[in-house]
């Protein structure tokens, strides 16, 4: 009879039930956090494991691929799946969680989470941290607005070194709004640069990468949105369908049917959130930027005259998702048409 084993990750330690095949527990444990600890328990209290699961955590991509590497059958499934089926206990504590985990595994019924490759993680870092130095940046400016506002001093638009500029134009001769905006304008600065510096490095990294370069091919895509969606896809195999790429990034509408009720909403917004966002970016720059014509063009066009062009950015990076996993998988690059072809 095969043993089945659930763990409960914790940041310091790991709540570990081994159960067999009738879901009774076999044996339970506390081990701390780390790779070696925890294979050591599984060797020793269930050799011969079918099936290892934990749920998605902070710390499982790196226990994940850890465990895997000393050849344990470990499966990352769903939290909010998971949750669906540990909230039926009464008691919530690691320990339970656990043993709930470890009947998941031994019933089978659990939805298994793809766990990216340890370089997809390292560039959507740096992804992520130049997302949150451009809302610095951002922030810093509208605090800085603000509060000249409040004197009738109103900056216009400016960006980049403009707006530094401007500031101290409207600012000068003014000994106390000077001491309010001086720090502001130094660290927003300081910001700018650190952008301009991830900026370059992960242009580097774009044209070092045969994927990214393929895609951005594709009108609208740059660097930028290349790496966050080689990034989050990983490996384009995993998807049987390309119009299932859109789906998974929450660009299509929610469907609710239930006897005679059955309506669709807006899209679902599931998945990851900042490709979406470089998606819908493309899609406008596409729309509204691009010179060239292509049929995505032509079609996006089409729509927007007739739902309106937000609806249409929508639309349209749903299909560049698409495309753009196609070209992919296809080992293509994107096929231009002239004007009189796409709007035929």
């Amino acid at each position: 009879m095969g043993l089945y084993v659930g763990m409960d990750v914790s940041l310091k330690e790991t709540s570990i039930c081994v159960v067999n095949g009738d879901g009774k527990i076999v044996c339970e444990g506390v081990v701390l956090s780390a790779p070696d600890a925890i294979a050591a328990f599984l060797r020793s209290k269930a050799p011969g494991a079918a099936r290892i699961g934990l749920e998605t955590g902070p710390t499982t991509t790196w226990l994940w691929h850890e465990l895997r590497a000393r050849g344990l059958p470990v499966i990352c499934i769903d939290a909010r799946h998971a949750k669906s089926a540990l909230t039926l206990q009464i008691n919530k504590s690691d320990r339970n969680d656990a043993v709930g985990l470890a009947r998941i595994m031994q019933a089978g019924w659990y939805k298994e989470v793809r766990v990216k490759r340890l370089d997809c993680h390292e560039v959507r870092a740096v992804l992520n941290s130049r997302a949150l130095l451009v809302k610095i940046r951002r922030d810093l400016s509208n605090q800085i607005r603000g509060l000249l506002k409040n004197v009738g001093l109103i900056i216009g638009k400016a960006k980049g070194h403009v707006f530094t500029c401007r500031v101290e134009e409207l600012v000068a001769g003014q000994d106390l709004l000077v001491e309010a905006v001086r720090p502001l304008l130094v660290v927003r600065d300081k910001v700018g640069r650190e952008i301009a510096a991830l900026d370059r490095k992960l242009l580097a990294l774009a044209r070092g990468k045969a994927e990214s370069r393929r895609l951005m091919t594709v009108p609208g895509i740059g660097p930028l949105t290349a790496l966050a969606f080689s990034a989050a896809i990983d490996e384009p195999n995993r998807f049987k369908r390309s119009r299932s790429v859109g789906a998974y990034f929450g660009l299509t509408p929610r469907r609710h049917a239930s006897g005679e009720v059955d309506w669709t909403g807006r899209v679902s917004k599931c998945g990851d959130a900042l490709v979406r966002s470089y998606l819908f970016e493309a899609a406008g720059v596409l729309l509204t930027r691009v010179p060239q014509w292509c049929a995505l063009k032509a079609w996006g066009l089409r729509l927007a005259r007739r739902v309106g062009l937000k609806k249409a950015k929508v639309a349209v990076a749903r299909k560049l998702a698409v495309i753009l996993h196609r070209m992919w998988r296809d080992g293509t690059d994107f096929n231009w048409t002239t004007k009189e072809t796409a709007t035929a």
